[in-house]
């Protein structure tokens, strides 16, 4: 047969069986699910209310809810029966690490897309706009991040807000001593034990933590911004078609509003979403 009579035979074969033409077409990411018929989802443990375990046991969060959503996507675009979903905890020194080397497919937690993570990892949609800034005391009365000089502020090193905090100190020449910890709950317990006299992290979260304290009246958050803080779900490198599978969810999620009922769910407390937040919505809307 001649090459052209290779390539008739092959557009009539696809034209008559599109499932063959999908097997043929999927690659990366969407086919390990297709063939395996497993998603693997990192999730943080204690990254409250973005991605936490909850008290069933089971992950739970805003950011899970997004993921949810994105599996039964995943599994209709593929036309899978059933598509199941193998949950990995991740910490902010393996999340990245489980993405590239495979371990997961999708991270669901709160992580900050930024150019250098980019140079590892690709990220989604942004699925939310947050800012770091510090939990005190509410009796220490620290107004000011020039009120730090001389403290002890707890943060996860290695993140983005260990960043923020160091430059934000550097910039307005105040000296305090950076206490590392491994996560949000070692932080918050450093800060009632009074072990540190703030903890560093974004401000959605702090406010998490404080709320879910056993007495929340005892901390106060700065009104100071350490950093922009643009959260995205993180895949592997270079998959555009996964990718796109992604985005064209939370695009959906997004156009249809539903977006805010699952806002409502996880942030319903802290009030309506403002404006920055109902402004990266609509820019992330897209149309099919």
């Amino acid at each position: 047969m001649s090459a052209s009579g290779r390539i008739l035979a092959a557009a009539v074969l696809a034209l008559l069986l599109p499932g063959w033409a999908l097997a043929q077409d999927l690659q990366g990411t969407l086919k390990k699910i297709k063939d395996s018929g497993t998603i693997a989802i990192g999730y943080r443990e204690q990254s409250v209310p973005f991605s936490f375990r909850g008290n069933d046991g089971k992950p739970a969060g805003y950011s899970i809810d997004l993921c949810q959503r994105i599996v039964t996507g995943v599994q209709q675009q593929l036309k899978l029966p059933k598509l199941d979903v193998k949950w990995v905890a991740v910490t902010p020194e393996t999340r990245i690490a489980s993405v590239v080397t495979g371990t997961i497919d999708l991270e669901c937690g709160s992580t900050t897309n930024s150019l250098s993570r980019q140079e590892q990892v690709d990220f989604s949609h942004m699925t939310f706009v947050d800012g770091g800034s510090l939990l005190v005391r509410a009796t220490d009365k620290m107004a000011a991040f020039q009120d730090l000089s001389g403290k002890k502020i707890a943060v996860i090193p290695g993140t983005t807000t260990d960043t923020a905090v160091r430059a934000a100190l550097q910039k307005a020449f105040v000296t305090a001593q950076i206490v590392p910890v491994k996560d949000h709950r070692e932080g918050l317990t450093a800060l009632e034990g009074g072990n540190v006299d703030a903890y560093a992290s974004d401000r959605v979260i702090l406010i998490g933590l404080a709320v879910t304290a056993k007495d929340p009246a005892q901390f106060a958050i700065s009104e100071q911004y350490l950093s922009y803080e643009p959260y995205g779900l993180m895949l592997r490198r270079g998959d555009a078609p996964f990718r796109l599978a992604v985005n064209r969810v939370l695009s959906s999620l997004y156009r249809s509003r539903e977006i805010m009922q699952i806002y409502a769910r996880w942030f319903g407390k802290l009030g309506e979403p403002g404006n920055l937040l109902i402004a990266m919505y609509a820019l992330h809307a897209l149309p099919e």
